[in-house]
């Protein structure tokens, strides 16, 4: 906006005077405000032991577990059970796709005084992590392993209120420790490793466990507070992630499902990356676009935990 003109003094501005003696100019800054994402953490918290197997073929991978043994007592003399055992293979079907195609205009990329290509394909990238993060963390929960979710979770104690629908978890400054407590807790009655458990908060629940007692360092396993830098870091035994890309749940109050585990959990595998440039064939100007092939499955449902919470009280 120009600086305010006495009357009858003429303005020079564009803005102001668009049609008629226009000689002070609007400028468009060369350099693009920066455009903030939100984080994904998918190859933190997912294996990809099997995609080597289905990246040049197939759509679907049969994974053999391996077979739990009886163990019987014996007693001198006597006639000796035998077994032959067997598994049930976990299918992990490469049966997910999404794409990006973004079309730029000759006469478009040759006057624009950006790289218009460049800065499309980019935030493209970014925008495919976040989708394929969004459509795991949101469709995992439920292949937890029956003891590791609800309000009798415990796979030895059975007592261990992890909330279910209608009754999420309220999470307080006072009782987020306690729950992360017990989701550990969860995981080692299933005899899942201490090595590589990791935490997947929304947001919300961050400032609550900073202002919790965890300045209580010995639960980090550090001698010195995290919130000596704000940082969570880890937690009991997680390495916690915060992420918005954990959907809400419409609820009897809004609720979000805090996932937990280890590696062991979700495998992950993509069959086909691929972005390509072509020439359009309906106008002139090229073509950037891009296809994610993918597949995910609970390979390991007792080493994954569902903590369903909510930031506010059930009526």
């Amino acid at each position: 906006m120009s600086v305010p003109a006495s009357g009858g003094y003429p303005q020079y501005s564009y803005n102001t005077n668009p049609s008629g003696s226009a000689f002070i100019p609007e400028i468009w800054s060369g350099k693009l405000q920066v455009k903030f994402y939100k984080s994904t953490v998918l190859a933190e918290i997912t294996n990809n032991d099997w995609e080597g197997e289905i990246k040049s073929m197939g759509d679907t991978v049969h994974i053999r577990s391996i077979p739990t043994i009886t163990i019987r007592n014996y007693e001198k003399g006597q006639t000796l059970t035998t077994e032959a055992p067997t598994s049930t293979p976990i299918d992990l079907l490469i049966d997910k796709g999404k794409y990006f195609a973004v079309v730029v205009d000759d006469v478009d990329e040759v006057q624009a005084d950006v790289k218009l290509m460049d800065i499309f394909s980019n935030d493209a990238s970014e925008q495919m992590k976040i989708a394929i993060d969004n459509d795991v963390l949101n469709n995992v929960a439920a292949d937890a392993a029956a003891a590791n979710k609800g309000p009798d979770a415990g796979a030895i104690s059975g007592d261990i209120d992890l909330g279910e629908t209608g009754a999420p978890i309220h999470i307080t400054t006072t009782n987020v420790l306690e729950k992360i407590l017990d989701v550990g807790l969860v995981l080692d009655e299933q005899n899942v490793p201490e090595d590589g458990r990791w935490m997947v908060i929304p947001s919300w629940m961050a400032p609550l466990l900073k202002n919790s007692d965890l300045k209580q360092a010995y639960l980090t396993g550090d001698d010195t507070s995290p919130l000596r830098n704000g940082k969570i870091g880890m937690v009991d035994r997680f390495t916690l992630y915060t992420t918005n890309n954990l959907n809400v749940v419409a609820d009897t109050v809004d609720a979000w499902h805090v996932l937990a585990g280890t590696r062991d959990a979700i495998s992950f595998a993509s069959q086909i990356t691929n972005v390509e440039s072509l020439r359009s064939t309906s106008t002139f100007g090229n073509i950037v676009r891009g296809l994610n092939v993918y597949g995910y499955s609970v390979v390991k449902p007792e080493a994954l935990v569902d903590l369903y919470v909510s930031k506010v009280a059930i009526p």
